[in-house]
């Protein structure tokens, strides 16, 4: 059988039961295992045992599933080394092979070679890859971006997007569109290929983010597009409103585990997995309530910044090919959206980017590194990155790095937690707009919180306590994660600043 699985619709009332009786920790386990045997046949093995009085659901499970365990920690499986030498080895220990898709598991198959985070993700992920591939592109290794890039291409033709990770449960989202960024990276460090030839990919994925842009009335939204006025912007989304497979019993607890799946809550929770800052204080009303989650009427400064470059770039590779009309159309699309970024998000009292609330028509209250990013594309006035920088120094700088908002809720995008891509982000931005003093002490923070972390337990870190530089980052629905690609990658591309 070589069927890709979702599994809430393939185990029904199973996966249901597995999740609320909290047999396994993770739940993201029971949504990765691999059937032994045909999954209609353990459903129907499952409806005729259950009833028995002396029926066991943990041993049911373990006789017909292969759930995965954590991954065995990068110290055990790279040898203690040097940083340096430890992050050239670990590529191999990330690195996963093409599959043709002949299991029983949500493993959507790759036609080429990829590298996952590490940890409990065992996946290939959208916006993690750019950041990872910043230190492979130092290390010598473009076979692996070009490779990656390819899956991602082969994503955009099979599915018509690049989905959050390659699980079939992950194919109603998609995340952060860095994929503009991966092929300008890759032109950029070799001769072998032109822009042109990842146009069809790149027109293909900037369609999934505006789909619906045609029927779009004066301050209305469709799917991912916002118009406001005459401008149009994007939002995160996702198609489904039903909790998670991957987080499916905490998502069922939200509802006290009702059968009525089909919530707008849910669709609030997938959006904001969509953003790849799942979670934090910049999707909720109050932090503290995890049911006053609203993404979906959230319009968020990143998403905005990256669909511009996105614009740009083919407007750029259109005319390049002599298309003037093409080149003309999406250059006036990224003229806009920058005149928008500006208007929109720059918050003039706080002399800051902020996302913008469409439920109460202003701003929101919270600061975040996703602020940082008009700085990153160079979307703002020299004013505007002085604004900014002043505000990174004062409310974001901690012995560690840079908190990802300065707001502490235990939500794991907020304080005390510091991320390497917004660190990548953030010290690009000021760099580009001639902060370079400020960027440089960031770096160095941040880098030495990395090799002080490596040096007392052998892992590269997901995230990181960057105000108490003795504590380990919290927050978040799961341990936190070794491995870590995107702390890799961020780490090598600093140190060779």
């Amino acid at each position: 059988m070589s069927k890709i699985l979702d599994p809430v619709e393939v185990y029904q009332e199973l996966f249901f039961d597995i999740h609320k009786a909290a047999i396994i920790d993770d739940d993201k386990a029971i949504a990765d295992a691999r059937a032994r045997i045909h999954p209609d046949v353990i459903l129907k093995a499952y409806r005729k045992e259950k009833a028995a009085p002396d029926f066991d659901l943990k041993t049911f499970v373990e006789e017909y599933f292969e759930v995965p365990t954590s991954a065995i920690p990068m110290e055990n499986t790279v040898e203690r080394l040097p940083i340096n030498d430890h992050l050239d080895k670990i590529w191999g220990a990330l690195k996963r092979q093409p599959s043709n898709g002949k299991y029983r598991s949500t493993l959507l198959p790759l036609p080429y070679s990829y590298i996952v985070p590490g940890g409990r993700f065992n996946e290939i992920y959208y916006w993690d890859s750019y950041f990872t591939m910043l230190g492979l592109k130092e290390a010598g290794d473009l076979e692996s971006i070009e490779e990656m890039i390819k899956n991602f291409c082969h994503f955009l033709q099979e599915y018509g997007h690049i989905p959050n990770g390659n699980r079939s449960y992950f194919l109603s989202r998609s995340q952060p569109p860095f994929f503009s960024l991966m092929v300008k990276l890759l032109i950029k460090a070799t001769t072998q290929y032109k822009i042109k030839d990842y146009l069809p990919c790149l027109v293909r994925e900037y369609n999934f983010w505006m789909k619906g842009t045609e029927t779009l009335k004066e301050d209305g939204e469709y799917l991912r597009v916002i118009k406001r006025g005459s401008y149009l912007l994007n939002r995160y989304y996702d198609a489904k409103d039903t909790p998670r497979e991957e987080m499916y019993g905490h998502d069922l607890s939200l509802i006290n585990f009702s059968n009525e799946v089909h919530n707008p809550l849910f669709r609030h929770i997938r959006a904001a997995c969509e953003s790849g800052w799942d979670f934090s204080s910049r999707w909720f009303r109050d932090p503290a309530d995890f049911t006053s989650i609203h993404t979906t009427e959230i319009i968020p400064v990143d998403l905005n910044c990256l669909l511009w470059h996105l614009e740009q770039l083919i407007s750029e590779c259109y005319n390049a090919m002599g298309k003037d009309e093409l080149a003309l159309n999406y250059g006036i699309l990224a003229v806009n959206r920058k005149k928008a970024i500006q208007e929109i998000f720059w918050n003039e009292e706080t002399q800051y980017f902020h996302d913008y609330d469409m439920s109460i028509d202003r701003h929101t209250s919270v600061k975040s590194l996703a602020g940082m990013y008009p700085l990153y594309f160079g979307l703002c006035s020299q004013d505007q990155a002085d604004h900014c920088a002043d505000m990174i120094k004062s409310e974001f700088l901690q012995d560690g790095g840079l908190v990802s908002t300065t707001l502490t809720t235990g939500l794991q995008w907020d304080a005390p937690n510091g991320w390497a891509p917004l660190h990548w982000i953030a010290i690009r931005g000021l760099m580009r707009n001639g902060h370079r003093d400020l960027a440089q002490e960031i770096a160095h923070r941040w880098i030495k919180l990395n090799q002080d972390v490596y040096q007392r337990t052998g892992k590269m870190l997901e995230k990181y306590n960057v105000v108490d530089i003795t504590l380990e980052g919290g927050g978040g629905e799961y341990p936190v994660q070794d491995g870590f690609g995107w702390t890799n990658g961020v780490y090598t591309a600093l140190t060779h600043l």
